[in-house]
């Protein structure tokens, strides 16, 4: 048979193995990448490879090797210069390979929604050394969040509320900042009410919006989402009209996870990924098509039905505390047994070889039949508490 299409995946972590399988699902070969063998994408590819997605050559290689329909990055870190010139040899960068370029870079997406879109969204300053740091908190102000321009799932990010942290803040930044840009993002501390993920499709019939995610962080990575997160009418079309102006901007097909901050009415940009977004793992029990279903149907130029919510849902994380490469995960029996006549309880195990501090290895999925969000998160994160991770070679 044929396949549909070709998709070379950049980066194969537990986001890209939900993407096979919805790619797989309509007929495409994929070709899973990432810097380490096994990694999760790649147990259910079609095929693998394994190099940086920061090494330029072995990026070309790999595309020149398989000449794909489609070039799906689902990473920040790659060497977007690389795609730029194969989307101008004719292959297809999904969504564009401006997008990957943007938004790898925080501080490159925040330039253009707050002063290209005049979109709404803190104040905040660039620092490329400890001094810098210090500028821009004498400017701006205390507290501050501190990024490195790259990274992802929260690393390197803290809050900075003393002039004593300055220090401390700069190098946890400096240690958790991925490519070789040493620069972070000094935002002014916002006193938001709560933040949303706006799952935003752009595809070839349009706009399209998934209802508004909830999700709680620590450390700056996800640890519970939920599905619909309660939002005022207005909030929620100001949130949406922010949210097409700037994948309008970015051009190309796909899905974006599109951030922001609501206090009241007021909406604020915070930041976009041009891909499905961790908090959306939420979409794989709560509506009629998962966020990775509709990424692949907006690539594959196909249409974009009523995205329609099954009903109150929501995540909760699974996380190892230490380095490991022997381990073992049980619980899920007892995770799955929380489901009843009115709850649908689910997990994915993602199949991670090795285990790290924090590292994420497995998501636990609740639905209710009732309108009571909470009681969906309650259930969710009492799945995940059933789950444990064992560590030593299995017994």
């Amino acid at each position: 048979m044929t396949p549909t299409a070709k998709i070379l995946l950049l980066g194969s972590g537990e986001l890209g193995r939900e993407f096979v399988i919805a790619a797989k699902r309509l007929g495409c070969h994929v070709i899973a990448c990432d810097s380490y063998a096994r990694a999760p994408a790649m147990q259910v590819a079609d095929e693998a490879e394994v190099f940086s997605m920061l090494d330029g050559a072995a990026l070309g290689t790999a595309i020149e090797k398989h000449q794909p329909d489609f070039i799906v990055p689902e990473i920040e870190a790659i060497r977007t210069e690389v795609l730029a010139d194969y989307e101008a040899k004719g292959f297809t960068v999904v969504p564009s390979a401006r997008a990957a370029q943007l938004t790898m870079n925080r501080d490159a997406i925040r330039d253009l929604a707050a002063s290209e879109l005049g979109l709404t969204t803190s104040r905040y300053l660039y620092a490329e050394s400890r001094e810098e740091l210090h500028a821009a908190a004498d400017q701006l102000g205390l507290p501050l969040v501190v990024k490195p321009v790259m990274s992802s799932s929260g690393k390197g990010q803290s809050t900075m509320r003393a002039q004593t942290d300055i220090n401390a803040s700069w190098d946890y930044a400096a240690a958790g900042m991925r490519g070789d840009r040493l620069r972070v993002i000094a935002e002014q501390f916002i006193d938001f009410d709560y933040e949303i993920t706006l799952l935003t499709v752009r595809a070839r019939d349009g706009v399209h919006y998934c209802p508004p995610i909830g999700h709680r962080q620590e450390r700056g990575d996800y640890r519970e989402s939920w599905q619909p997160a309660a939002m005022s009418v207005a909030a929620l079309k100001s949130a949406q009209d922010m949210a097409a102006k700037v994948v309008d901007a970015l051009g190309g097909f796909g899905l974006f996870g599109v951030e922001f901050f609501v206090k009241g009415n007021e909406v604020i940009f915070s930041e976009l990924s041009p891909r499905p977004h961790d908090t959306g793992m939420v979409t794989l029990v709560s509506q009629t098509l998962t966020e990775f279903d509709l990424h692949v149907r907006a690539i594959l130029g196909l249409p974009i039905p009523a995205i329609n919510l099954l009903g109150p849902s929501a995540s909760a994380v699974v996380l190892a505390d230490r380095d490991a490469e022997d381990f073992t995960i049980t619980g899920l029996a007892d995770a799955l047994a929380l489901g009843s006549n009115n709850t649908f309880v689910d997990a994915r195990i993602f199949g991670k070889p090795v285990t790290r501090p924090y590292r994420r290895m497995a998501v636990t999925l609740a639905r209710v039949d009732s309108s009571d969000t909470d009681a969906a998160r309650t259930i969710a994160v009492a799945a995940a508490e059933k789950i444990e991770i064992n560590y030593g070679p299995r017994t």
